[in-house]
């Protein structure tokens, strides 16, 4: 398998369905209490890119995606148009919207990161898949034009030289998710289709 660095047609994926999912393993106690546990350090999205499909144009162009991605066999890149910034959706991403790390001296390399509910609490998301161009970063909350070089398809920052110590490196980006269809299977009647009936077209979250 590989992972295509290409995205889904975004103004297909506008219109789908999807959203979030954690596993968590409850064991009910005698005593009424509960035990609950995550074999998952991270969640996951699905989502259904049917819904997204209002005309045979897009229909089409759905197929011929799944088709040159051999249907779950390559993976590929999708904008989750609920979260696909370093700051909420309608806002322009800041340098300063997340913090990545700090400098040691001796590190160079950085993996880009969204934090949410920032505090005691706070989730970290790794984000593996930046949209080229769209990153900016700060060293010491001076905007960095050079000296670092973005991997777009890692996520990871890699500094020409190490960063000084006790420095924070901020980043702000629009980023996509790697997913990969999750059927081997599309089936569509056109009769159905035209009169409404939108086939599914399930889509998940890869590890990457």
């Amino acid at each position: 398998m590989a992972f295509h660095e290409v995205r889904f047609p975004a103004s297909i994926s506008f219109g789908s369905s999807g959203g979030i999912e954690r596993r968590t393993e409850i064991v009910r106690l005698v005593n009424g209490h509960e035990e609950r546990n995550t074999p998952w350090g991270a969640s996951r999205r699905r989502y259904d890119a049917g819904l997204g499909v209002r005309s045979l144009t897009d229909l089409d162009e759905v197929l011929a995606f799944f088709e040159a991605r051999r249907g779950m066999l390559h993976g590929f890149r999708w904008k989750d148009w609920l979260d696909h910034k370093s700051c909420a959706p309608g806002e322009v991403p800041a340098v300063s919207d997340q913090v990545i790390g700090k400098g040691d001296g001796q590190a160079q390399v950085f993996q880009l990161v969204k934090t949410y509910e920032p505090g005691p609490h706070a989730f970290k998301r790794a984000i593996r898949k930046p949209v080229a161009g769209s990153v900016r970063v700060a060293v010491g909350g001076v905007e960095a034009v050079d000296g670092f070089t973005l991997d777009a398809a890692t996520g990871e920052l890699v500094f020409d030289a190490p960063v000084a110590p006790g420095a924070t490196i901020t980043a702000g980006f629009e980023f996509d998710v790697p997913v990969r269809f999750d059927t081997d299977v599309i089936e569509v009647n056109l009769a159905a289709f035209e009169a409404g009936e939108i086939p599914s077209v399930p889509v998940v979250e890869l590890r990457v």
